[in-house]
């Protein structure tokens, strides 16, 4: 092993390879983000599970399978879906449960080695991980079918597609990512100004 110069000894540069290890160490996510990311993922895979296993079991045995939680707005009312959202892909089991595990992936690779620091982005992301699982596992577990049970309708006489917990959970996942972005977008057109505007 070389000894490192006078020069490096005297100026306290650290050798190459110590500078790459410190600069993998400031990608990775800090202690605080996988207390954030993991917890949000759990919990959220385990209240769409659970809520699939309560809702359909008590329903199964109703005349038209449905109940109305409020009336005009919401029901619960029990469908299988083979198809990804809005019916696409309707029947392609294999190709939506590919499509779901590479989605994963990405998923945690953005978290991992992203560079994702804000709080906000760490929990879309886990969000995102528990849809993405919640759905997973009804097609990998459920015969190629996902459960879904809530039916809104968001206008007279129009329902919105029954959707489940998982996907009011990529919803907010994304509604939270393009919080972020807007606020990361200003907040980097703000300190821009500032730095023009410094003597």
């Amino acid at each position: 092993m070389t000894e490192p110069t006078t020069t490096q000894q005297q100026t306290g540069e650290a050798s190459p390879r110590r500078g790459l290890l410190e600069f993998c160490r400031e990608g990775l996510p800090d202690r605080f983000a996988h207390l954030v990311f993991w917890p949000v993922a759990a919990v959220g895979l385990l209240l769409d599970l659970w809520t699939k296993q309560a809702v359909f079991a008590a329903l199964r045995d109703e005349p038209d399978q449905s109940r109305t939680i409020i009336r005009g707005i919401l029901t619960f009312r029990l469908a299988l879906n083979d198809g990804a959202a809005f019916g696409i892909a309707s029947g392609r089991q294999a190709f939506l449960v590919g499509v779901s595990t590479v989605a994963l992936l990405i998923i945690l690779g953005v978290f991992l080695f992203g560079s994702a620091r804000q709080r906000i982005v760490q929990i879309a992301l886990g969000l995102f991980a528990a849809g993405v699982c919640g759905n997973l596992y009804d097609r990998a577990f459920n015969d190629g079918r996902v459960r879904d049970f809530i039916d809104v309708v968001y206008w007279p006489g129009r329902h919105w597609h029954t959707f489940n917990v998982a996907d009011a959970m990529l919803c907010i996942a994304v509604g939270l990512l393009v919080i972020a972005t807007l606020f990361t977008d200003s907040s980097c057109r703000k300190r821009d100004r500032l730095q023009r505007s410094a003597p």
